[in-house]
């Protein structure tokens, strides 16, 4: 082999080492970075959320008495002191939507001459979550 093959040779081989440890450190960057952050710091800030963002976000709470269906002609008919029959039942618990899910039960109170509800069924997350997926 002449010098110039051999310079060559060394040449390619320390180009080849080069990038061998260049891939091992950022490998090893990646490896201690990511998956630190994610472990460490997820872990810790999972066991306590700052949930502090979502405080102001405002909501709409709808109290339903009861719900029925009824045809055009019927509701056209409709005049001061109709009365439309609703699927609630009186002394029945009333429903409590928040933007329209349905998140507790509960009875109509009066306070001071102002209408107000006192819940008495908060339903379970499990069984908000199914009515979601519906």
């Amino acid at each position: 082999m002449t010098e110039q093959n051999l310079a060559d040779d060394d040449w390619s081989t320390a180009l080849s080492e080069q990038a061998e440890q260049e891939s091992t450190q950022q490998y090893q960057k990646a490896e201690s970075g990511i998956f630190k952050d994610l472990t460490d710091n997820d872990v810790k800030s999972s066991t306590h959320p700052n949930i502090d963002f979502i405080l102001d976000i405002p909501l709409h709470i709808t109290v339903e008495l009861g719900r029925t269906k009824i045809l055009i002609k019927n509701l056209l008919q409709l005049t001061q002191g109709s009365i439309i029959e609703l699927d609630g039942l009186a002394g029945e618990p009333l429903d409590v939507l928040v933007n329209g899910c349905l998140i507790a039960h509960g009875e109509v109170v009066v306070v001071n001459d102002q209408f107000g509800i006192r819940l008495c069924d908060i339903v379970s997350p499990a069984d908000r979550i199914n009515k979601l997926n519906r």
